[in-house]
């Protein structure tokens, strides 16, 4: 006996045939930048995990998987949520807008063209993030001033600091709107 540790029986007794199984799932049919997808997964499973994990749409970030930082940012049915704090069964017959799905072919999102312009982004990391809750701002009308739009755009961290550019990048696209 080392360390106090024998073989034997468990002390909590036998495991049972249940904690074996595979978590629950369902089936979720979505419409992900126009196409429809109809997958099964673990009701656990966050929507930024299916966008990467089940379909292979890596451009929303893994950032803080809390909702602390914006990175995972995309569009359900117009409006803006954090991917990594939404589950994906929630979202049966949803249609989800991300960064890949901003450009109509070769031609840019004007607010992706504008962070071209504006030069706002350094690492990148954030980016598109920045942009699908800056899509979202502009849908929203909060634009008025540079003020509003950093109140509205608050949810998302840039660690690189561009924040002054990415206001000017959303204030250009909200004058071209």
């Amino acid at each position: 006996m080392a360390g106090g540790l024998i073989a034997g029986p468990s002390v909590f007794g036998a495991e049972s045939a249940e904690a074996a199984e595979a978590p629950p799932g369902s089936r979720v049919s979505l419409t992900v930048n126009g196409k429809r997808h109809t997958v099964t997964v673990d009701n656990r499973t966050s929507l930024l995990d299916l966008l990467r994990e089940h379909l292979d749409l890596t451009g929303s970030k893994k950032g803080c998987n809390a909702g602390a930082c914006g990175a995972c940012t995309v569009l359900v049915d117009g409006r803006r949520v954090n991917s990594c704090l939404t589950l994906a069964v929630r979202l049966d017959g949803a249609e989800v807008t991300t960064i890949e799905g901003l450009a109509k072919g070769d031609r840019l999102h004007p607010l992706q063209q504008a962070f071209i312009d504006q030069d706002a982004f350094q690492c990148g990391f954030c980016t598109s993030g920045q942009i699908m809750s800056g899509v979202g701002c502009v849908k929203e009308g909060h634009t008025g001033s540079p003020e509003e739009i950093r109140e509205f755009m608050s949810g998302n961290i840039c660690r690189c600091g561009c924040y002054v550019k990415i206001v000017r990048a959303v204030e250009q696209t909200a004058r071209g709107k």
